[in-house]
C-alpha cells in the first residue's frame, strides 16, 4: 500500500504524539511506585551543662527517624473517647420552628434611619413673556367695511390694519370690534388686547 505525502504527515504527527503520551504516562506511574526514599536521622544535640566537662563538644544524640512523629495509624483511644461524647443541649430541635421558642429581643432602635420622603417640587419653566405694552382705545371702519385699529405706546398713537407692524416689534393679527390679537414678534407671543373705555 502506498501512503501519499499527505497521508505520511498524518502518520508521523500521531506517532509523535503517542510518543509522547506514552512518556508522560510512564513518568507519572513510575513516580508514585518508586520504593520509598530513606529518612535522614534526626539528630538533636543535648544542652551543654556549665558545670559538667565530661560531655565532649560535636557528639550528637541519635533519637530516631522523623517518619516516627508522621505516623499514619489511627488511635483508638481518642476515638472511643470521641464516641462516648453525648450531646446535653437545651432542647430545642434546630429542625423544628415549634420546639422551644427562642425570644428575640426587640430592637431598642431602628438599624434604619428614618428619612421622609423628598416632596417633588417641579423645575421651574421658563418665564412668562413680557406684556405687550401697547393699549387699544378705537377703530375705524372704511366704506369697503376694513377695520383699522387705535393703538397707544406711551404718548405715541398708532392707526394699523391686519398685518401691519407696529414699533418694529408688534404684528396686528386680527381685528374685532371689541379686541385686537397682536403678535410680540421678538418673544413669539401673542395677545388679545381688550378694548380700553372712554
Amino acid at each position: 500500500m502506498k501512503l501519499t505525502p499527505d497521508t505520511q504527515k498524518k502518520a508521523l504527527v500521531v506517532a509523535v504524539f503517542l510518543l509522547l503520551a506514552g512518556g508522560i504516562l510512564y513518568y507519572q506511574l513510575s513516580d508514585g511506585t518508586s520504593a520509598p526514599r530513606p529518612t535522614s536521622p534526626v539528630i538533636v544535640q543535648p544542652p551543654r551543662s556549665s558545670g559538667s566537662s565530661s560531655h565532649s563538644p560535636g557528639v550528637a544524640k541519635n533519637v530516631g527517624n522523623a517518619s516516627a512523629q508522621l505516623d499514619p495509624t489511627l488511635r483508638m483511644g481518642p476515638m472511643l473517647v470521641a464516641e462516648r461524647l453525648v450531646y446535653s443541649g437545651t432542647g430545642r430541635n434546630i429542625f423544628s420552628a415549634t420546639s422551644a421558642p427562642v425570644e428575640i429581643p426587640k430592637p431598642i432602635a431602628s438599624a434604619r434611619p428614618k428619612t421622609t420622603a423628598p416632596v417633588y417640587t417641579p423645575p421651574p419653566g421658563p418665564p412668562p413673556p413680557p406684556p405687550i405694552e401697547l393699549k387699544f382705545f378705537g377703530t375705524e371702519t372704511s366704506s369697503t367695511g376694513k377695520r383699522k385699529v387705535f393703538l397707544l405706546h406711551g404718548e405715541d398713537v398708532f392707526l394699523a390694519e391686519e398685518g401691519d407692524i407696529v414699533q418694529r416689534r408688534y404684528r396686528i393679527l386680527t381685528v374685532s370690534a371689541n379686541s385686537v390679537l397682536v403678535e410680540d414678534m421678538a418673544n413669539s407671543n401673542r395677545q388679545s388686547l381688550p378694548l380700553i373705555a372712554h
